[in-house]
């Protein structure tokens, strides 16, 4: 399922738009093929009688759950997950029926942190712990290209208060002082 662009601002871009690591599909994979073959199995082993037609059905059902469940639904799942990111925030979203989607701006990330098993350092991939102003986390799990991905997501980072000085240069006004007497005081209101 693709991404929608609708979640977009028009003068955001992508830098990059990934989904989990394609190992994290081949577990879920295995068990398709294997539900799929032990029904295969079952139809041509089974006798073709009333006992053999009920035996048929119960592993086939028992197939079916074991399929689904821990195989099909995982693939989906896994392909219903994006991780993008722009020039402005980090997007995660995920979720085949319900969806939750989650924003970080990055100009609220405190911290990255990027963890490799052997296993994901062979393969190119790795764990993304991003940190957040207020004790929020995001965690991106089996992500590829994951050195690529913290690179992108620094150089993204430190360029933001270039941005932000430049703002506060051309939003400099000066400030007006306060007004002091009684017509101050009645449009402040009483205090409390």
């Amino acid at each position: 399922m693709a991404f929608p662009d609708e979640v977009l601002t028009d003068e955001e871009e992508v830098v990059l738009h990934l989904h989990p690591h394609w190992r994290t599909a081949i577990r879920p994979a295995l068990v398709t093929v294997l539900a799929v073959a032990t029904t295969a199995f079952a139809w041509v082993m089974l006798p073709q009688n009333t006992g053999g037609f009920l035996a048929f059905g119960v592993v086939v059902a028992i197939m079916g759950y074991y399929g689904i469940r821990y195989g099909a639904g995982p693939l989906v799942a896994w392909r219903c997950t994006h991780y993008v990111l722009t020039d402005e925030r980090l997007l995660l979203q995920d979720g085949v029926i319900a969806r939750e989607r989650r924003d970080l701006p990055l100009n609220r990330i405190n911290d990255h942190l990027l963890a490799q098993s052997l296993l994901d350092r062979l393969f190119g991939s790795g764990t993304l712990t991003v940190d957040s102003i207020g004790d929020q986390a995001a965690v991106l799990t089996a992500v590829p290209h994951a050195h690529q991905l913290q690179s992108a997501l620094y150089e993204l980072i430190e360029r933001l208060p270039e941005d932000d000085e430049e703002e506060e240069e051309e939003d400099d006004e000066p400030e007006v002082p306060p007004q002091r007497g009684l017509s101050a005081w009645r449009r402040a209101g009483p205090r409390r």
